[in-house]
């Protein structure tokens, strides 16, 4: 879909197409958050999955460089755009949903299926990508077999918007709702948003930092980092996403109902703390030995630590704000986190990587966001125990 370049470079290419995904989801996350916050958690959801259909149609469905030139890059990078608008007010709207039908003592339990889903999500792709690698000659795959995961991904636009056109609405939003019948509610600006959550926008954002990070440097570019340059089989990469994805599918619901017997905090800060200390000796073990056996260790011991703070975190991200808010409030802190720290991640690493000549960057890059993380569980659970005490004196 791009000009030929050396590996190395179309890397980088193919990073950042993937990354201007991220630079427009911090607008659609506020557009259709507010559009959730206003018109309703079903009316944004249904469009959204319409138009996250619709983009990954036209990946499918665009011919190559090679048949139309450079239309093609501008219809990948276009269509790349529309799923990262689409996806900005996916998981603000979704979880907001989610959140608002579980029960109180059981949120992070809910909450950790949206983990889960996007643990399945991941799962699918690299089962989809290891069985064209491992069934497809290179010329076959090049030529029309990457094309089927599109194809077969945008069948799920109807069946999704079928289904969420149907959903009523959560009862904590239909109670807002009646009650702006009754009394004309205040509604706030996205700048009055900022200067009124500052502590739970800076709090849920470290939050994201690390969680965004563990997945798309971990599960996305290690894999990918393997291949291009350890010189392990491409196929063995979509292998580790796959194990590590399914260890997150398993545990997440688990520590969704630790964090809700114990507290986040006890759940959350030592795993983050503890996949910090690992990733360097984990990296250093698979860019010392490159082997397939190496990258599924380190896929799956990340994926374990993972999981203890990728299951409380919807929750976290959702009781930060209320109601009134929290759709375009997670959509903030969800998006600008997914930017800097998920989607432009990949090229990040790949660039620090050539730049220093260093192969353990990416360690470095996860250990800062640990720290992001820690620092957000800590000013969250301490602001939860002020509005506590707040409401004991009330």
């Amino acid at each position: 879909m791009f000009p030929p370049q050396s590996g190395t470079a179309m890397m980088l290419v193919a990073f950042a197409s993937f990354g201007l995904a991220f630079i427009v989801r911090p607008v659609g996350g506020v557009l259709l958050g507010i559009c959730a916050d206003r018109a309703g958690r079903k009316a944004a959801l249904s469009a959204i999955i319409m138009m996250m259909s619709v983009g990954t149609l036209l990946i499918g469905i665009t011919p190559s460089f090679a048949s139309i030139g450079i239309a093609a890059s501008v219809i990948i990078v276009g269509a790349r755009m529309l799923q990262g608008f689409s996806a900005g007010g996916e998981f603000a709207s979704a979880t907001a949903m989610l959140l608002e039908y579980a029960p109180r003592g059981h949120r992070n339990l809910i909450g950790s299926f949206q983990a889960c889903s996007q643990a399945l999500s991941f799962a699918l792709g690299g089962a989809a990508a290891y069985l064209l690698l491992h069934n497809l000659t290179p010329a076959a795959l090049d030529s029309w077999g990457w094309r089927l995961p599109f194809l077969f991904g945008a069948l799920i636009g109807p069946i999704g918007y079928y289904i969420r056109s149907r959903v009523d609405e959560s009862p904590e939003f239909a109670a807002l709702i009646e009650q702006r019948r009754h009394v004309r509610a205040e509604r706030l600006s996205l700048l009055q948003i900022v200067q009124r959550f500052p502590r739970e926008l800076l709090g849920t954002l470290g939050i994201v930092a690390v969680c965004t990070t563990s997945s798309y440097v971990g599960l996305i570019y290690i894999p990918l980092f393997a291949g291009s340059q350890l010189g392990l089989d491409p196929s063995a990469g979509q292998l580790g996403m796959l194990a590590g994805a399914l260890v997150l599918l398993v545990m997440c619901p688990i520590t969704g109902l630790l964090a809700d017997r114990y507290g986040r905090r006890r759940v959350m800060v030592p795993a983050m703390l503890a996949y910090g200390v690992l990733a360097w000796p984990l990296l250093s073990s698979l860019v010392n030995a490159p082997s397939t056996m190496n990258l599924i260790r380190f896929e799956l011991v990340s994926a374990m630590l993972m999981a203890f703070f990728w299951g409380p975190s919807a929750a976290a991200l959702a009781e930060a704000f209320p109601v009134q808010i929290r759709s375009t409030g997670m959509a903030i802190v969800y998006n600008v986190g997914a930017m800097c720290f998920g989607g432009l991640a990949p090229l990040i690493n790949a660039w620090l990587t050539r730049m220093t000549g260093d192969r353990l960057a990416p360690a470095w890059y996860i250990a800062a966001s640990v720290l992001l993380g820690t620092l957000g569980v800590l000013a969250m659970t301490q602001r939860r125990a002020e509005l506590h005490e707040a409401q004991q004196h009330a």
